[in-house]
């Protein structure tokens, strides 16, 4: 059952009926509103089914809108400090943490959520980055190729000359700056507040967030790139703190596994992709402008956008990694899951 903690503004939901035996209470921290794709469409659903796979014996209690405390970017701190039980955030929140898994949001390297979902996950379950270690993943996942929301039309890259734009990781902010853009990094709970004073003219954010954030209503224009690989994407995680992971009775931590990984990847990367359209039609029934670039300028864009590309396996070599394997890794995943049926 689902119920409100009004006194708190706390959304929590308790899925165990009153006679059944809680073994554990899992308490889920995330930074989107209850109105999100993410809370309503993939935390919720999984929640009740670790419930109701459990048989009553773990409850889980979702904290939206940062609901514990804390910004958006302390929330991987709060799993592997037990504030939290399961965090779902944005890494790239803490710009240089994770340099490993940013190879995904490197420019025209992702394509639909549901493939690049289940290649970031793959790509983790076979490398194991250390910068992962302190905590359980459950999975990870990236969100549909985002899009430009601005208060003026954005046709080609001199449109974007000077213009702040809110980037959300390191990579994005390197590919704004590439093509003439002044990016301002946020969180993304902070860009209705920053477009509606004038903090930022643009916000680069995908259909499916835009909608609960309501920037349709704070903008006139969105630009998309429409091309089998998107010009950015953020990628997010799951986790849960580790020793409590691992302090689980067996029964239960296979609860947990088998509402994990790949299949979960999947799961939720086919839950952003079809919000997509609900977030795009909202700009349409607002009467906005939609842009799509052409095949021309797409090309404008690829030239500009490789340098970031470049720069960045150039970082990834002077921290001991081989950046060029990790990027042509990278995009094969996204390629092999493209094909997926």
């Amino acid at each position: 059952m689902k119920r409100v903690l009004a006194a708190t503004a706390v959304l929590a939901v308790s899925l165990a009926s009153a006679a059944a035996a809680q073994d554990v209470t899992l308490r889920v921290h995330h930074f989107l509103p209850p109105t999100s794709t993410t809370h309503a469409d993939f935390l919720v659903p999984w929640a009740e089914r670790i419930t109701d796979q459990s048989a009553g014996r773990i409850a889980v209690e979702i904290y939206p809108s940062m609901g514990l405390g804390g910004a958006p970017p302390s929330l991987f701190d709060q799993a592997r400090e037990g504030v939290a039980d399961v965090i779902w955030t944005l890494p790239g929140y803490t710009p240089g943490r994770f340099p490993t898994i940013e190879v995904f949001e490197l420019p025209f390297v992702a394509g639909s959520a549901e493939a690049t979902s289940q290649a970031i996950q793959a790509f983790h379950e076979a490398r194991q980055p250390a910068e992962l270690d302190d905590v359980h993943v459950l999975m990870l996942h990236v969100h549909a190729p985002g899009t430009f929301h601005s208060r003026q039309p954005i046709a080609m890259l001199e449109d974007l000359d000077g213009l702040t734009v809110r980037a959300p990781t390191r990579v994005s902010t390197a590919a704004l700056e590439a093509l003439g853009a002044t990016p301002v990094g946020m969180p993304v709970p902070q860009v209705p507040e920053a477009l509606s004073r004038g903090v930022v003219q643009a916000a680069v954010i995908p259909w499916e967030v835009a909608l609960p954030l309501r920037v349709h209503e704070l903008v006139e224009h969105h630009t998309e790139i429409v091309a089998d690989r998107g010009f950015y994407t953020a990628v997010f995680l799951f986790a849960m703190n580790k020793q409590l992971y691992e302090g689980l009775p067996p029964d239960l931590r296979a609860v947990i596994d088998a509402n994990s990984g790949l299949p979960l990847a999947r799961e939720i990367g086919a839950v952003w992709d079809a919000a997509e359209q609900r977030g795009r039609q909202a700009a349409v029934d607002a009467g906005n402008g939609i842009v799509s670039l052409t095949a021309d300028e797409l090309e404008r864009w690829r030239v500009a956008l490789q340098p970031v590309v470049d720069d960045w396996i150039a970082q990834a070599d002077a921290a001991g990694m081989d950046g060029a394997a990790l990027v042509a890794e990278a995009r094969a995943l996204v390629a092999r899951y493209d094909q997926t049926p």
